[in-house]
């Protein structure tokens, strides 16, 4: 494949400073070499140019910087769909979790323009579907969710088009074991199959991943996968902006990458909340460039 790496140095969606050099983090582990070595070309378009926070006030308390956020996720949208309209395959590179507002919106209206559908498998500890009325924080990392689903600040749902950019029925979250209150409403009420950390405890990972992307993919032209790395325990991923106790192991991590590259069904990737000042010798984004290459087929034999 011809892969474009994005990268998305956006952090006004969380209040914890440093996912800004996320993008930087997974460069310096080598990202492009290492998927070249599996035989795909790979074509570095840099950074989109994003606020600061320094030079933006949050705003409204209930959704903080929501205009500077929506301006980078308009640019962004714009970027993915030209990367995806050029025949090139889009990984993103975080930043915080309210980039996948610009990057789903973006792969969402490739599709569209073709009469198609796109699924979406949420990787997260956390459901990332308050709104600002239920939202503890008014983070909008914790809505994007929501938004994509077309619930949120209209400034978010309608990048690009009105509608919402995936459906409920096609979109999946996988490894959430940190809800709100007004999260679980949210999940029941628009039903949304979501598998939590009980879920992959009784039946493994196998057997879940299996049934995500045939619900993510039902009826869609493919599917994106966003990647949150507090997917992960903090035992193997300290670095991670919202760091949550008992999320999947390594080996989990990398089988569920491996199960999402045998389906061909990925047509988009990112790669988010990585925070190298939490980290410890640039840990978190070595796994994560270790996942993007399971993700795009590295196999042990």
């Amino acid at each position: 494949m011809n892969i474009r790496l994005i990268g998305v140095p956006l952090d006004l969606g969380q209040d914890r400073r440093g996912v800004d050099m996320g993008p930087s983090a997974v460069r310096v582990a080598n990202l492009a070499s290492r998927i070249e070595a599996l035989g795909h070309r790979v074509e570095d378009a840099g950074n989109l140019q994003v606020a600061l926070a320094e030079q933006k006030t949050p705003g409204d308390p209930r959704a903080k910087y929501l205009r500077p956020i929506a301006s980078s996720c308009r640019k962004q949208a714009d970027w993915v769909l030209a990367t995806l309209d050029s025949g090139a395959w889009p990984l993103v590179l975080g930043g915080d979790h309210s980039i996948a507002i610009g990057t789903v919106s973006g792969a969402s209206e490739f599709y569209r323009r073709q009469g198609q559908k796109l699924g979406l498998i949420w990787l997260d500890a956390h459901g990332d579907c308050n709104t600002p009325e239920t939202s503890p924080s008014g983070n909008i990392h914790g809505m994007a969710l929501a938004c994509l689903l077309g619930a949120g600040p209209r400034e978010l749902t309608q990048i690009l088009s009105p509608q919402p950019k995936v459906a409920p029925e096609n979109t999946v979250l996988v490894g959430v074991h940190d809800l709100d209150p007004g999260e679980k409403e949210f999940l029941r009420r628009a039903s949304v199959k979501a598998f939590t950390m009980r879920d992959l405890d009784e039946r493994g990972m196998r057997a879940v991943l299996e049934e995500a992307i045939a619900i993510a993919g039902r009826g869609a032209a493919g599917i994106c996968a966003s990647l949150d790395m507090d997917f992960i325990d903090a035992a193997w991923a300290p670095g991670v902006g919202t760091p949550v106790r008992g999320g999947v192991t390594y080996r989990e991590a990398h089988l569920a990458m491996e199960i999402l590259a045998d389906s061909r069904a990925l047509r988009a990737l990112e790669v988010v909340e990585i925070n190298p000042i939490l980290d410890e010798h640039n840990r978190t984004a070595e796994l994560a460039v270790e996942l993007v290459l399971s993700g795009l087929g590295k196999k042990i034999l």
